[in-house]
């Protein structure tokens, strides 16, 4: 993704996740059934410090960042797997909420809202068994919808 300067915010030093998801809502094509953009930018929403992605609730469009995904911003070694493994787990997340899915209490579940990167590295990149079915049947009533 090119570096979404219109979405910058001097004072924060961040990127406006919101913004960026209006710009992919003019940008991709409507025949999309969803879309993550990935950036390498640190991304925030208003009322919080930041957040690691964002996604249009059961729309079609989401953003992930890799800026706390990677353990350097935590002054670790890099570590490609790890950074893989933390990406997997934050599109899984995004991908569920396009669905309409919400954020679930078991820690385990890609759908826990990670507040931390502690909490991104516990869970699973997997839904728990609630959440695993409930994507099931949103994704199989969007394919119906969107037949190719």
């Amino acid at each position: 993704m090119e570096s979404p300067e219109y979405a910058y915010n001097e004072t924060r030093c961040q990127y406006n996740s919101k913004l960026i998801l209006k710009h992919l809502l003019r940008q991709c094509p409507s025949d999309t059934l969803r879309f993550i953009g990935v950036t390498p930018v640190d991304l925030y929403v208003p009322i919080l410090k930041f957040v690691f992605g964002l996604a249009q609730i059961e729309g079609q469009y989401s953003i992930i960042s890799l800026h706390r995904l990677c353990p350097r911003f935590y002054d670790q070694p890099s570590n490609p797997d790890l950074l893989l493994a933390r990406l997997e787990k934050a599109a899984l997340h995004e991908l569920g909420h396009t669905f309409g899915i919400t954020h679930c209490r078991d820690r385990r579940c890609v759908m826990y809202s990670s507040t931390r990167i502690d909490d991104t590295d516990f869970k699973q990149p997997d839904f728990c068994l609630t959440c695993f079915e409930l994507f099931r049947w949103h994704l199989e009533k969007a394919l119906n919808q969107n037949p190719s």
